[in-house]
């Protein structure tokens, strides 16, 4: 008699894809601890936009630290991979370690190209206002940014690639500070993901 097995393979890419979502989980609440312990400091101060506020976020703190760039580039990689970008970006200066961290681990796989976007064109040489490999026709491309506040930045980034023909395909940010930013660039007809927003985070307890 001849007994005909179920194949392991859906099993196996079930099993797989669980313990991938567990490993992105486990690194997301990493994140959230070293965010909420190294970027965040609470008070009373007042932000470039002239807005007061009772807190201070400088992603930098986590981003140009060689664990916290990790986890946050394997995330917004994995999110590249979900929206199959080709090139990720943004205005420097909040961008520059993230698309840098971003394309280096993509290059186990399918690399990703960067760039950066200067805040003013240079005034020699090529006066390129976009640095990286170039960008194509077509380019599904994602631009990213430590935080959102106002969205300035982030729309500052997809203004410098409005004449490339590139699709724009999302704005994402490490941490969403609620602020109005989000809504401003939804305004242009874009879509935005937060790897966090302002109110996953709270001040600690007063002694």
């Amino acid at each position: 008699m001849c007994r005909h097995r179920r194949p392991a393979t859906s099993r196996g890419a079930h099993e797989a894809s669980t313990a991938v979502t567990d490993s992105l989980d486990a690194m997301r609440r990493e994140l959230h601890d070293l965010l909420a312990d190294r970027a965040f400091t609470f008070g009373d101060f007042v932000l470039t936009s002239g807005r007061r506020s009772d807190f201070y976020f400088n992603g930098k703190q986590v981003t140009l630290e060689g664990r916290g760039l990790h986890l946050v580039s394997r995330l917004i990689l994995e999110r590249c991979r979900e929206l199959r970008i080709d090139a990720i970006g943004g205005l420097t200066l909040g961008a520059d370690p993230i698309v840098a961290g971003v394309a280096a681990l993509s290059g186990e796989a399918a690399p990703l190209r960067a760039f950066i976007v200067r805040k003013r064109s240079k005034e020699h040489g090529t006066a390129s206002l976009i640095e990286g490999p170039p960008l194509r026709a077509a380019d599904r491309v994602m631009v990213v940014d430590d935080v959102i506040t106002t969205g300035g930045s982030l729309l500052q980034a997809v203004d410098a690639l409005r004449d490339l023909q590139v699709e724009v395909v999302e704005a994402l940010a490490v941490v969403d500070r609620q602020e109005g930013g989000r809504e401003a660039i939804e305004a242009r007809g874009l879509r935005v993901h937060a790897l966090f927003v302002r109110s996953e985070f709270s001040a600690p307890a007063r002694a």
